[in-house]
């Protein structure tokens, strides 16, 4: 938590100072400075246009997961059984996934004047499950199988990867640190946002936080409740925490529970979409993608629509691989924090090194603490990075290999080649970024625009 708070501080720093749609990408691009700007700029955009869209199809198949667990509780046969050798499972769990994907889409196709009424349904539905899980849940295992022992919870190790029991336990930062990202998502939406350089400083900081600190709580309150270990791992449902609700609160109050869960998920996963069509739109806007002119285009309301239907056909594309194969499906999706990770980490190091003393006029400018949370940044993310291209199962067969580091590899080439065969006047071009520069800088750019202007 407190390593991600500082990732989300230096993230607010720069975004206070360049809020721009496609943000990320723009803070790399200034924070190499004019020289290598455009290099880094093809290659952030790159890792987090990937990170973003493969996030959105492994949510949708998280979500369908929630779903599908049902049949377990209820003991319900499927046709060749549950589990992911089955095609029949596969193509299950594919058709749900591609629905859940199809509803959370519809929701960026209303008119905008509706979105803040989406966040706020959606934030509620999200602190509903927390505080159920915080109450209904301990309540109702208090009654039935009974909590772990505090010692079991904080001394307790498990190794189940077949790692050294270091690594073993550095793994952990898989999941803990993997839900602490994506906190750059108010930046991608900061064309849209009042006071930009204000509001999309303070949500990626607030949102950050928030995360953390929920995200701890509910973390301890899982350890206390779920049952022994061998019972747990017993669990054969896709997502067992939906096996978790039936043992403590019954089958019936599972559904609900699931419910909750699945709308929950549909509601983050629409809001992931309006940032990362934003992100697309503006990668788009400048010329890369092919199909870029129609990718780039807004509606009537100034809204990016065909980057959304863009987001819905990669989604839907990437989810077919489920079908013939599940571990392929995992390895893309696997892949999809690994460039944020990265790109946090990049961005860091080119302050340290590149411009550590540009940017002043940031409404979070980090002052004389700068350079250590720009190296913490670094070595963290650094670290976090390792875990996310790491095996998680050893020894490492064809089987368990993890394909994220050839996924990352890959993206990676393909934007140094875009970068290398794009001419230099048609993305990020030199005076694109010296304006941009001077705009952060509080400077009057060559059109005379300053910076309280451009917000």
């Amino acid at each position: 938590m407190v390593f991600m708070f500082i990732t989300a501080a230096v993230l607010a720093e720069i975004c206070s100072a360049l809020p721009l749609s496609g943000s990320i990408y723009i803070w790399a691009a200034e924070s190499a400075g004019p020289k290598y700007a455009r290099f880094f700029g093809f290659v952030v955009a790159w890792w987090s246009t990937t990170a973003w869209m493969t996030f959105t199809a492994g949510n949708c198949q998280a979500t369908a997961n929630y779903i599908v667990s049902q049949l377990a509780i209820w003991e319900i046969d499927f046709p060749g059984g549950i589990g992911n050798e089955n095609v029949k499972w596969r193509a299950f769990v594919w058709a749900i996934s591609e629905a859940m994907l199809f509803l959370s889409i519809a929701t960026n196709y209303l008119p905008a004047k509706w979105y803040k009424a989406v966040f706020r349904i959606s934030l509620f539905i999200m602190m509903l499950d927390f505080f159920l899980c915080l109450i209904w849940l301990p309540i109702a295992v208090h009654n039935t199988y009974g909590f772990r022992s505090a010692k079991d919870v904080f001394t307790m190790t498990y190794n189940g990867t077949g790692a050294p029991a270091g690594w073993n336990w550095i793994l952990s930062f898989l999941f803990t640190a993997g839900t602490l990202t994506g906190f750059d998502a108010s930046g991608h939406i900061a064309e849209e946002t009042k006071n930009a350089s204000v509001v999309a400083g303070r949500g990626i900081l607030s949102s950050a936080i928030a995360t953390g600190v929920l995200g701890f709580i509910t973390t301890i309150l899982f350890l206390f409740c779920i049952p022994d270990l061998d019972t747990f791992f017993a669990l054969d449902a896709p997502q067992p925490f939906v096996q978790v609700y039936a043992l403590a609160l019954g089958k019936g109050p599972s559904i609900f529970m699931t419910a909750i869960a699945v709308l929950g998920l549909m509601m983050n996963t629409s809001i992931a979409i309006v940032a990362s069509s934003r992100l697309i739109f503006a990668v788009a806007r400048d010329g890369v993608f092919p199909l870029s002119g129609w990718i780039g285009r807004v509606d009537s309301d100034g809204q990016p629509k065909n980057a959304v239907t863009v987001m819905f056909v990669f989604a839907a594309t990437l989810l077919c691989t489920i079908l013939p194969s599940q571990v392929a499906f995992t390895s893309l999706v696997s892949a999809g924090g690994v460039p944020t990770i990265a790109a946090y980490g990049l961005i860091a190091l080119l302050r340290l090194t590149r411009t550590p003393h540009l940017f002043k006029s940031s409404h979070f400018y980090l002052g004389r603490w700068a350079k250590p949370m720009y190296l913490s940044t670094v070595l963290f993310n650094g670290l976090i990075f390792s875990v996310m291209i790491s095996p998680f199962f050893f020894p490492v067969t064809a089987d368990t290999f993890n394909f994220a580091s050839v996924i990352f590899g890959s993206v990676t080439i393909f934007a140094v080649l875009t970068w290398y065969f794009t001419p230099p006047n048609k993305w990020l071009r030199q005076e694109q970024i010296e304006q941009a520069m001077h705009v952060a800088e509080g400077q009057p750019d060559a059109a005379g625009t300053s910076a309280s202007h451009a917000e």
